[in-house]
Formats: structure tokens, sequence, C-alpha cells
């Protein structure tokens, strides 16, 4: 499996038969230049147009952007969990999907906005091999509070994502670096991509950043 960081929460995650899962597409708001990107299907965390512009997804088939479980190809499946934008049970930003991508052997989830969690969510969390967290803050979960899940639920791997860079820096989110000192992890490798298989994950470090390929 590949996964790429395109910017913000947007990532292709590509299967070691080529299929190409684009997650939560942006569109020009967020500040950063903007690329048709080529893709078999798209994870949708909700509707807000940094997380859902399909404009900007070019061939895909389907679209994931309701809790439950689907097939996207044979041996691809993606399940997306219910939960909220905010710590107030939606009721500023309303609600969040986190997709839970299975292909390779690897359980792959993308958080999309998450921006709180409690035990019974964390309990759907468990056995993860990757996990693409929020730790910007404001409209999300902190840093603080993604270590602490990451604590609770174990992924294998964590790459941080949804932060502050030069192309959003009017945000009132946290830049990469404080969030990497948040999450005991200043000294985490950074990587243009991330090829990875069942049987190498535990030869990767626990916190990879994924270099913005803008």
């Amino acid at each position: 499996m590949l996964i790429t960081h395109h910017a913000h929460s947007e990532f292709l995650i590509e299967t070691a038969q080529g299929f190409r899962i684009l997650t939560d597409p942006f569109d020009d708001h967020v500040g950063y230049p903007m690329h048709d990107v080529a893709c078999d299907a798209v994870t949708v965390s909700h509707g807000h147009g940094d997380h859902s512009y399909l404009a900007k997804a070019k061939g895909y088939q389907v679209v994931a952007d309701h809790a439950g479980k689907i097939t996207l190809a044979t041996g691809v499946t993606v399940t997306a969990v219910p939960c909220f934008h905010d710590d107030v049970q939606g009721v500023k930003r309303g609600p969040n999907l986190i997709s839970i991508i299975e292909a390779d052997g690897l359980r792959v989830a993308h958080f999309g906005d998450l921006g709180a969690w409690d035990e019974d969510l964390a309990a759907q969390l468990e056995g993860l091999d990757i996990a693409l967290i929020p730790v910007g803050g404001f409209y999300t979960i902190d840093a603080d509070s993604a270590a602490r899940l990451a604590a609770r639920i174990r992924p294998r791997i964590l790459i941080p994502m949804h932060y502050s860079t030069q192309y959003n820096a009017s945000w009132p989110i946290a830049p990469l670096d404080r969030c990497l000192a948040a999450l005991n992890a200043a000294d985490a490798p950074r990587m243009p991509l991330l090829r990875v298989t069942k049987e190498d994950l535990s030869e990767h470090p626990k916190v990879i950043v994924l270099e913005e390929n803008v």
C-alpha cells in the first residue's frame, strides 16, 4: 500500500492492486494549490468544502459519505463510523465520519474532522494499523486529545493531519511542530510517502509525518 498526503486532510491511498482512494478532497478556500486527482473511490467525512470537494476527483466510481460498510472493490472495503465534528454532539459543526479502509491486510482509518471522542467510540477503533488523525485543535481534537486517543486505541502508526501551515496560517489551528511536541514525537521522521505492507508494519516508527505534496 502507498499513502501520499496531498495537504490538509486529503490523502491518496493506493492498494497493491492499484485501486486508488482519495480522502476528504479540499476546495480552494483552504489556500493550498488545487490539482485534479485521478482516483477510483472517494471518502468524505462531512459536507464542509475543505473535506468534500468532489470536483477535483477524476474517474471515481463510488463515494463513501454515509455510515456503514461499503465494498469498494474486490478485497477493498470502507466502514464509516459516525461521530461528531465538535464536543457538543454536533451542535456547533455537525456530524463527522471516521472511515476505516481495509485492504492489503491493513486497517487504515481516516478520522476526518473528529471533534471529540469517548470510550464508546474508542472501542470501535481498536486494532487499527494506521490512523490519520487531526491534531490542530479548534475545529478538531488537538494534539493532546489525539495522543490520549492513540494511547487508548494503540494504532501501529499515527500520521498527523489538519494542522497549520504557510497556506492556512490565518486559521486558528496549531502548527505541526507544536503538535508533534504534544504527541511526544518531536523527532518523528518526515517522508514524501509511506510504502507499507502488513508484514513490515513493525519496522516503521510509531509516528510518521507525511510531507504535504502540494
